[in-house]
Parts: C-alpha cells; structure tokens; sequence
C-alpha cells in the first residue's frame, strides 16, 4: 500500500547479537500538544479535507505526538492506513480459556487490542496447542495473510482431528466471515500463498487418506466461492508437519519437515501445475521458517542459530545478513515492507532488513501470553 508505513520507536538496549547489528526495543513517546487556535479544524486556516491530504504525506508516528485531533486522524477510516501487527497469541494457563486469542499490536501507540470474537461455528475454544500424546512439541495453528486478510486454515482439536472445516477470515476494517467449506479439511498440512490465492497441499485429515496427502487445493478469496483441486504431487510424504508453502516468483516451495533434520523439498509452478525438485542449495537453507518479501526475496531463520539468511537464487546459496540470540528458536516468520517478524521462544521480533545495518525491535507481549504467529495487515480504524 502506497502510503502505508511502518513506525517502529525504538530506543537502544543490549543484546546478544552479532557486533555489526543494532537491537533496539520499542518504547513509549510522551505526549506533545499542537497549540491550535481552533480545536475543530486539524490546520487553522484551511478547510479540513485540505488539511488531510496536507497531514497524510507525514509520517503518522510524528503526527501522534502532536496533538489529538490529529491522532485521532491517523485512526480514522479516510487516513491512509498504516501496517501493524496481527497475533495469534496463546493465554496464560490461568485463564479461563486454553485455546488461542487475536491480538492487535498498534506500532503507534504502542498498545495491544485484542480482536472482536470471530464466528463461534466452528468453536474456537476446541482448537488444541498441546496434547499429552505429543510432550515434546505443539500442535500448529496454520494461517496466512493474503490481500488484507488474516486467514486461519488449520488447526487440531482435543481428539486430534482438523478444528477447521471452513477458513476464517479477519479484515480489520469488514471484521471476521467465513470461508468456502474445505474439500478436504486437514492439520499438519503445507499452506501458502502466491499472487494473492491461497494454496493448501498435503496434511491429515479425520484420518490418513494418501488421496489427501498427495493432494492440492486453490482457493482466491477476492473471486473464487470453491476451492479448486488442481495435479496431485507424487507421494504423501509431506503430511509429517505443518509447513509453509512459501510463495516466491510465481512458484511455491515447501518442505517435508522443519529444523536440521534431513528434509525433501518440492516446487509448484502455479501457472504450469506441474511439481518439480527444489533446487539443491536452497533445500540445504531451509532450517527454520522461511518467508518471501513481496514474493521477490526470500528469507529463512536457522531456528538453532538465530541467523537470518537472504536467497541467492543466481548462486543457489543463502547469505547470513544478521544474526541474534532473539531469533533462536525461531518457530514463525512474514515479511513485509522491508520488515521480517519473527515468532520465536523469546517472542515477537521484528528486524529491519533496509538499514545497513539491519535492526531488529521488540513487541512486547502482553503478561502472559505466548506467541503462536504473526501477521502484518493495515491497522484497524477506530470510529467514534
């Protein structure tokens, strides 16, 4: 989006990073006032939709601490949106529900909001994150963004069946609806986007059906009410996890499993419909999450190392950019407008991939709470 921006406010801090990166963490601003002679105009002396189209060209963390008429602007549906943040987050065990909750982190104001209820068919609260049978990992949650949506496609419930039979979905200016029903609902499936349709192969369904784990589905949420079965990949040895099919360049790459353990790789051709190997550099790269920025650079966390990495697709190679202690254990990651955020065992990062060197800043989590995935979506206006 044209005029969308990022505002990270970010002070210095230590950390345990290589000596040529910068960490900072996010911090409060105090509030400033504008003197204004007329409280209701936002700029004495012009007429308000002047005014506006003057204010939208600054950067809206600068109009924040100015004064409230114009805070209140940069929040109102006529103001170009800026990007914040969208989490799955995982509440305290003391609290009432054991399932996940929505969350909305305002990189402005520097507040969490938690998200209107989404629909109660399907029930959220039967979504699982832990079950005993599985002590040493989580149960995934998968969800994707794709043209301003946050959608959630696949999740396990209590007896280890899919949670979901049709995709929710969250606009933060529409609010939540409803997907088409799944062919196949799944857990444990690859899910990806490319050129803002939503793919979803391989998985588990109530049971292990091959037919299911060779299978792959499209699903555009702008123009399609279906989804569409498109060619079968060769074997259903991409059922073992949850997985992301990364969208990069017309073509989406998925693994078998995650981390350091030996792995097959797969392509999809979206305009072709034909499956082909992953080349042989980029498959040795894949040890942690992987994300594409604009489906043109490709990123992946080494999740034992916490080193985040760029595709070099002329060489095949991946080349180290930065490296922090915040991203070990690296379990989720988008990126988005020069941005890469990163869901890991210390929380959400978010690292700046434009600057020289890059930076890297920190959305604390509310009390408590854990993060299963983040998104980026335009930030939710706020109506009086």
């Amino acid at each position: 989006m044209e005029n969308s921006s990022w505002n990270w406010r970010t002070s210095s801090t230590c950390d345990n990073s290589s000596s040529s990166t910068t960490t900072t963490t996010v911090k409060r601003h105090k509030h400033c006032h504008h003197q204004n002679d007329d409280p209701d105009l936002l700029i004495p002396g012009l007429p308000d939709h002047i005014a506006q189209l003057c204010l939208s060209s600054i950067n809206p963390s600068l109009l924040f601490k100015v004064c409230h008429s114009w805070r209140r602007l940069i929040y109102s549906p006529s103001f170009p949106p800026f990007f914040s943040l969208y989490a799955i987050l995982s509440p305290p065990k003391s609290h009432h529900s054991h399932s996940i909750q929505f969350h909305n982190f305002d990189p402005i104001s520097n507040t969490w909001k938690i998200l209107p209820p989404p629909p109660q068919n399907p029930p959220l609260h039967h979504i699982l994150l832990h079950h005993p049978s599985f002590l040493s990992r989580n149960l995934s949650v998968q969800s994707i963004s794709v043209s301003d949506n946050l959608i959630l496609l696949a999740a396990t419930t209590h007896n280890l069946t899919p949670a979901l039979s049709h995709p929710l979905i969250f606009n933060p200016s529409q609010g939540w609806s409803v997907g088409p029903a799944l062919t196949n609902p799944r857990r444990w499936c690859a899910l990806g986007t490319s050129d803002s349709v939503v793919y979803v192969a391989s998985g588990i369904g109530s049971h292990f059906s091959v037919d299911v784990a060779k299978s792959i589905e499209k699903w555009d949420p702008i123009t399609d009410p279906t989804w569409e079965k498109k060619t079968d990949m060769k074997d259903g040895r991409f059922s073992r996890e949850a997985v992301d099919a990364v969208g990069w360049r017309g073509k989406l790459y998925m693994v078998n499993v995650k981390g350091d353990a030996a792995k097959e790789g797969v392509v999809y051709d979206v305009e072709e419909d034909t499956w082909k190997e992953m080349p042989e550099g980029m498959l040795l790269g894949f040890r942690g999450p992987v994300a594409a920025m604009e489906e043109e650079e490709m990123y992946v966390v080494d999740e034992a190392k916490g080193i985040l990495s760029r595709y070099n697709s002329e060489d095949d190679v991946w080349e180290k950019i930065f490296e922090s202690q915040r991203l070990k254990g690296a379990e989720q990651m988008v990126a988005k407008q020069g941005r890469i955020c990163v869901v890991s065992t210390a929380g959400i990062s978010v690292v700046d991939v434009v600057t020289v060197p890059p930076k890297i800043s920190v959305a604390e989590l509310p009390e408590g709470f854990e993060a299963v995935a983040v998104h980026v979506l335009p930030r939710m206006p706020v109506t009086e």
